[in-house]
């Protein structure tokens, strides 16, 4: 069966237009951040996959290329089979029904001059719906069913709770009825009690509206509860993908040993492993060649500081870039 999306061989290089003229120029290389090389993944019909990683690996800029908010360097977007990318302003305009996103910070995403009603409406005024009395069925039924009554269309947001306030984020998302939908740090500025309570709504709002998705989030705990599949990514590249079950079960690289072995735990039985990730990332301007997660890797070896690792496929649906697989 065909995946709904399809991303292949995605780059993505902030200044690599500003570089190459003035490199012409003044005869001198600018400096290019690598946000994004080569990355590479689908997601099914249904199906939510999640997306971890430290802060500055490139977690929001997959999101914002994917759904064409930021324009990619190169690579390939397939949506219903169709690449995106190729695609002309005007259809990609109406492309915005059908992939919607959901954005971290409740508070800057909405307008504080707008009333809750056009906040929520503004998604079908965008693709050209016109029957006034139409939009206003749709936000209401939609408001209800993220938890908010109709009463609250004629307020403003800073009259909201933080969780309100995403609450009215993810009906603004849902209004449309979009096939798919990006996540990104959807509940990380809100409290733990209220975390919760968000979770279990788009669990069960993307159950109800067999919706397929990517969640973006820097906590794997959050990530495991809400995916069937995981990539992990580190420096603008993934470095292994697996079904959640198995990526918990036995992790195959190195960073994400180290990245759940840093998960707290609960039962006091259990005891903290002594592995840590020593370090910071690397400079997304000059990566490091071959394995960029080598100058942290405590199994690092030769082959590692000079060659880029391929993709190990290990069983179903699986693989990791790692040397430590192919010896």
């Amino acid at each position: 069966m065909q995946p709904l999306l399809s991303v292949r061989d995605l780059v993505k290089h902030y200044g690599a237009e500003r570089a190459t003229a003035v490199g012409r120029l003044l005869r001198r290389s600018e400096k290019v951040v690598h946000a994004l090389d080569g990355v590479s993944f689908d997601v099914s019909q249904d199906e939510t996959l999640g997306v971890v990683g430290e802060s500055g690996c490139g977690k929001t800029t997959l999101a914002r290329v994917v759904l064409l908010l930021t324009p990619p360097t190169s690579g390939a977007i397939e949506f219903e089979g169709v690449d995106i990318t190729q695609l002309p302003k005007h259809e990609v305009r109406q492309l915005r029904s059908k992939m919607q996103i959901i954005f971290q910070d409740p508070i800057s995403s909405l307008d504080p001059r707008m009333r809750v009603r056009d906040i929520v409406a503004e998604p079908l005024v965008a693709t050209g719906e016109e029957n006034r009395d139409l939009i206003l069925q749709k936000v209401r039924s939609i408001l209800e069913k993220v938890g908010l009554s109709s009463d609250s269309m004629n307020r403003f947001p800073h009259q909201f709770s933080g969780g309100q306030r995403q609450r009215i984020g993810i009906a603004r998302a849902l209004v449309c009825n979009p096939r798919f939908l990006v996540l990104d740090e959807p509940t990380s500025a809100l409290d733990a009690s209220i975390q919760a309570q968000v979770l279990n709504l788009l669990r069960r709002l993307e159950k109800d509206l067999r919706l397929s998705s990517i969640f973006i989030s820097h906590n794997i705990n959050v990530v495991c509860y809400m995916s069937d599949r995981i990539v992990v990514m580190y420096a603008g590249e993934i470095v292994e993908t697996a079904p959640t079950r198995e990526l918990l079960g036995k992790p195959l690289h190195p960073y994400t040993q180290t990245l759940l072995a840093s998960v707290p735990r609960t039962d006091p039985s259990h005891r903290r492993s002594d592995e840590k990730i020593v370090g910071e990332q690397p400079s997304p301007v000059n990566p490091p060649p071959g394995c960029r997660f080598h100058p942290r890797c405590p199994y690092a070896f030769e082959k590692c500081r000079s060659v880029r690792p391929d993709h190990v496929t290990v069983g179903t649906d699986r693989w990791a870039a790692c040397h430590l697989l192919t010896g």
